[in-house]
């Protein structure tokens, strides 16, 4: 055999062996008057010595409020302070942070809060079209005759306290400034006594994935998952103290989260936050007002920022470094990113919620070829394989699915063991269902996916769980749904409708059937209503015909990719 697809990343630099918290404090007073966060929708400014103090003050209010190490608390808000704070906090307090992603609606809401027994839910009031006091008063009516902290909720049992952002006060909810108060002497000794407790083993955020069979899965990191991850992305960017970060992505992200702010906390660097979500005159004007140095961010916001305007008008002469995934990118973005943006260190990175995230990153200095071409090589401390349909290591060149081990790979899907047995084997790999190669010099190039995921901007989409949310429509007698090119955002859904016999469906109608129940990224954008399905002879759909057809009849071409 020739050499085999396996690869590992030795290296010097050994893993940080602490909790976020332990880690955190240690940051804060090596780094205490240089800026740790700017917020520049809040017109908030934060040194390291400052960042603790609010986070130390939040901390010890969530162990006031009686929240164990283990018990869970969501977050459902847009970038914002109140979100870092939770997150560094929630470290600090042992307490696992549930990320609720900001377009989640009613069904999604109830689902994620009851999978994983929230026991309390920070909230933004609203955010864009979406009115978050609105879709929870829905679910739990019992909030406006409360005492704040005191739910019993018929939909949502586990949830008890319900801490919301701004200056108003709702009935039945806690108001997160309070939370800010400095804590007495007792309590800022008891945060230090529950920090003595931790380790950096236990579970510390969980994070939905879109499932195959319908519903979210929820990965469950670790402190060791997501800080070593963060801290290894930063090394591989040459994030250095003084860099200034721009991170347009979300914080409910691991791209935000952990590539983001744990890789700025774990380097000295700075985060900035341009907006409450992407817009391109505000990452714009961010990076040339803030000198940043860095920026992450998917194919398409770099697009949108190329493309702007009045690109032109802003000096981004600071930028060297950043981070360019998500979704595969385009190699002439990518080559005018390095050229109209300065980025001439821009990487690329590739993994999945489930391994913290990354698994493969290009190199500052690799060649353009390599990093336009390539996801680069495996990370620090990190193995992988790629095997074939039986499990068999396949030689360099040759695809088959990406498997990774070590510490980045997750503890599990939360409460669901089947589910975790069947995404990492008894050795401890992770089946990504990712196809990939390795060449001979250890980088690997991604070729396809071996399930029908659709990544929409970034977005990764699981079509059966659009599928079975249609299904409910009583109109609808069988679906099924693909991702066909799109310029702009990768890939949009397609679904192919069998209305049932007898009654008629409109486009419009099943959209609006849609509309505040599922993300509005997951409402399909081409809906064909048709007679039939392709199928193979033992009844089989064959879904790449159903693309195929689409791409044909709509003239979409596949978009260049690296």
């Amino acid at each position: 055999m020739t050499q085999p697809s396996y690869v590992h990343g030795a290296s010097a630099k050994p893993l940080i062996g602490e909790t976020i918290g332990r880690f955190f404090d240690a940051a804060c007073a090596r780094y205490a008057e240089r800026e740790a966060l700017v917020v520049r929708h809040q017109n908030v400014r934060l040194t390291y010595a400052a960042l603790k103090q609010k986070v130390d003050a939040l901390a010890a209010s969530f162990i006031r409020l009686g929240l164990a190490p283990g018990e869970r608390i969501g977050i459902w808000s847009q970038n914002n302070l109140e979100w870092a704070l939770t997150q560094f906090a929630t470290a600090k307090a042992g307490l696992v942070l549930v990320n609720i992603n900001p377009a989640y609606r009613r069904s999604e809401l109830e689902y994620a809060l009851n999978k994983v027994g929230c026991r309390a839910l920070v909230l933004s009031p609203a955010f864009k079209s979406s009115n978050y006091l609105e879709m929870l008063a829905d679910l739990a009516p019992e909030l406006a005759h409360c005492e704040p902290g005191r739910l019993r909720s018929h939909k949502l049992p586990s949830l008890e306290m319900v801490i919301r952002l701004g200056a108003e006060r709702t009935a039945g909810m806690l108001n997160f400034d309070d939370l800010l108060a400095s804590p007495t002497r007792e309590e800022f000794f008891a945060l230090e006594a529950r920090g003595d407790t931790l380790q950096f083993d236990d579970p510390i955020n969980i994070q939905f994935t879109s499932g195959t069979t319908g519903n979210p899965k929820g990965a469950t990191l670790s402190h060791h998952n997501i800080l070593n991850n963060g801290y290894f992305v930063g090394e591989a960017i040459r994030l250095a103290e003084g860099d200034r970060l721009c991170i347009p992505v979300p914080l409910y992200h691991c791209f935000g989260m952990v590539m983001g702010n744990l890789g700025c906390l774990t380097h000295g660097a700075t985060m900035i936050y341009p907006s409450e979500a992407f817009e391109p005159l505000a990452a714009l004007q961010t990076l040339a007002e803030e000198k940043c140095t860095a920026m992450y961010g998917v194919p398409t916001m770099f697009i949108a920022a190329l493309d702007h305007p009045r690109f032109a008008e802003f000096d981004i002469s600071t930028l060297r470094t950043g981070i360019m995934a998500g979704s595969p990118c385009p190699i002439e973005v990518m080559k005018r990113v390095i050229d109209k943006m300065n980025m001439r260190e821009v990487t690329i990175a590739y993994g999945m919620t489930e391994t913290s995230p990354v698994s493969f990153q290009s190199g500052t200095d690799d060649p353009i070829e390599r990093r336009v071409s390539t996801v680069g090589r495996v990370q620090p401390h990190c193995e992988v394989k790629i095997v074939d349909a039986d499990g068999r290591i396949v030689p360099r060149g040759t695809p088959g699915e990406l498997c990774t081990r070590g510490y980045s790979v997750m503890l599990g899907y939360w409460d669901d063991a089947a589910r975790t047995a069947e995404a990492i084997d008894r050795a401890g790999w992770m089946h990504t269902g990712d196809l990939a190669t390795i060449d001979e010099e250890g980088y690997c190039n991604i070729v396809g996916r071996i399930k029908d995921m659709v990544i929409r901007g970034g977005e990764n989409i699981y079509p059966r769980e659009i599928e079975e949310f249609l299904y409910r429509h009583p109109k609808v007698l069988d679906v099924q749904v693909v991702g066909v090119p799109d310029r702009k955002y990768g890939e949009e859904l397609c679904a192919w409708v069998i209305v049932r016999e007898g009654e008629t469906l409109s486009a419009d109608e099943l959209r609006a059937f849609c509309q505040g129940q599922i993300a509005h990224y997951k409402i399909p954008r081409y809906i064909e209503f048709v007679d039939s399905f392709p199928m193979t002879v033992t009844g089989k759909i064959q879904k790449f015909h159903i693309r195929d057809a689409m791409k044909r009849r709509l003239g979409l071409d596949e978009a260049q990719t690296a």
